[in-house]
């Protein structure tokens, strides 16, 4: 099965809660995740000014096509009530198709490879969790915006339901 990695993000609501619901949408809908990388707090990167996201990868395998992907990334983001007003706005959810296998597709609804995630540290720092063999040499250091590691999912999420300050729990 091709070899699919997902780049996920939330900065509003309960944002643990908006990446727990996704990953595990995926799986009910054909895209089997292997690997969730921790949880990475940043600062946005472009667009106005808002506030910290939740970034993760994933890495998962799939018989769908890419643009079958893309499309159960658009139904999760709905799920989680995504609203499209303002380009890099804060939103519920994001989710973007990083790499689909090997190939490079170029089309008005998709781009793989991400076209800018090697020049986002929200991106290179839980991709070289996940994949390392996938990030070049100095990726990390030639990406832009801080980040920081929270922990794992499953914990941030519980931390962010028992309504205990998330950001200080790093690892």
């Amino acid at each position: 099965m091709p070899r699919v990695l997902l780049g996920l993000g939330s900065n509003l609501g309960t944002r643990a809660g908006h990446l727990a619901m996704a990953v595990e949408g995926l799986g009910r809908r054909g895209v089997e995740v292997s690997v969730v990388s921790p949880v990475y707090e940043t600062e946005p990167v472009g667009g106005p000014d808002q506030g910290p996201f939740l970034n993760l990868v994933v890495d998962a395998r799939t018989t769908l096509d890419p643009h079958a992907v893309l499309g159960v990334c658009r139904q999760l983001e709905a799920v989680a009530r995504r609203v499209r007003l303002e380009r890099w706005g804060p939103r519920t959810l994001d989710i973007d198709v990083l790499l689909y296998d090997d190939e490079s597709i170029d089309t008005p609804e998709l781009t793989v490879p991400h076209p800018r995630m090697w020049q986002r540290r929200f991106v290179v720092a839980p991709l070289a969790d996940v994949a390392s063999d996938l990030v070049p040499p100095g990726a990390l250091d030639a990406s832009e915006g801080d980040v920081r590691c929270v922990g794992l999912l499953d914990g941030v999420a519980a931390a962010e339901r028992a309504g205990d300050d998330i950001s200080g729990t790093g690892t």
